[in-house]
């Protein structure tokens, strides 16, 4: 099968040194299993990941810590001279050795490498001072420069479609204030702003809100967007009175749902109007039945986006995308 273009700008691939199979595996799981797949390419990889496979398998087999590396994490930006970023999660220090190997093969094969040794904050770059990440919206005029372990949607091609549809209803009614929760780094909040409508993005992560200030300060938008942390997993009334008036909100949460959130929405008048992007279609319908049967909310339209939509021959299984609650 010829392939059809690379899908995505986010993977996480799973490490395994199996002796049965010839050393370690790079892949994905096969279906319904805990086994990683033996893969010497990938059809829903970026061309450049797919052909280095059986290279990259190479390089970890040979490390010290080949043993304690279970996890590679995949970005990518998608502008002309992308930078293809391997984070190595490592639960062990590397020798030098294995750091000599991964400088000789990220230039060898033009990646960079990330070590993670933790969490997420504790990933830094193997050598500090190469391009960093980006992605573009060309349609609103906005670059989103992010790290490798901050969320960005998988799927660049499919990701403006939703804002699409955001953008019609902040045309139509520009300059009036808008409210986007679980907003990350402003994947909807600046596009939004873009239109003319003024947006306050709330995040629980502090990191990710001082991300989204520099981005929107980048595309001198920090006077129509503007960012507060924000607990919303505990949200309460008084929390959600602090942000001022509410006339319309974008709720998009992670796949936990958002139901501490709309509990506490006010019980009557605004916001008029919600939208609810979702990854989980058991905690969009129970956020839902609290919008409709406790503060009176009705249903006016729903959709699905399909962010993975992967070649059929691929080693995983397609996922659906997000709903929405108008």
């Amino acid at each position: 099968m010829a392939r059809t273009g690379d899908t995505g700008t986010r993977a996480r691939l799973s490490v395994r040194h199996v002796e049965k199979k010839g050393g370690v595996l790079v892949g994905f799981h096969e279906r319904k299993s805990s086994y990683v797949a033996d893969m010497k390419s990938c059809e829903i990889l970026p061309r450049k990941i797919s052909d280095i496979l059986p290279a990259l398998r190479t390089l970890i087999g040979g490390l010290t810590v080949r043993d304690r590396v279970p996890q590679i994490e995949l970005a990518v930006g998608d502008d002309a001279n992308a930078a293809h970023v391997l984070v190595l999660r490592n639960l062990a220090p590397l020798a030098s050795s294995d750091e000599t190997a991964l400088v000789a093969f990220a230039d060898r094969h033009g990646v960079q490498f990330f070590l993670q040794p933790g969490g997420p904050a504790t990933a830094a770059p193997l050598r500090p001072g190469q391009p960093g990440l980006a992605y573009t919206l060309p349609e609103f005029d906005l670059v989103f420069p992010f790290s490798p372990t901050e969320f960005t949607q998988v799927n660049p091609a499919i990701t403006p479609h939703p804002r699409r549809a955001r953008d019609r209803d902040a045309r139509s009614r520009a300059r009036r204030a808008r409210r986007r929760f679980f907003c990350g780094i402003g994947n909807f909040t600046l596009p939004i702003a873009r239109r003319g409508a003024t947006v306050i993005g709330i995040e629980g992560n502090v990191s990710l809100v001082r991300r989204a200030e520099e981005i929107a300060a980048r595309n001198a938008l920090s006077t129509a967007a503007s960012f507060r942390a924000l607990n919303l997993f505990e949200a309460t009334p008084e929390d959600i009175e602090t942000l001022g008036p509410l006339d319309k909100i974008l709720i998009d949460p992670p796949r936990e749902g958002a139901i501490a959130l709309v509990k506490a929405l006010p019980g009557d008048g605004p916001p008029r109007r919600i939208v609810y992007v979702s990854c989980n279609p058991a905690t969009l319908a129970r956020d839902a039945a609290v919008l409709v049967h406790d503060h009176g909310y009705e249903l006016e339209a729903a959709g699905v986006v399909n962010m993975f939509p992967l070649p059929r021959t691929s080693n995983r299984s397609p996922s659906s995308g997000g709903d929405s609650i108008g």
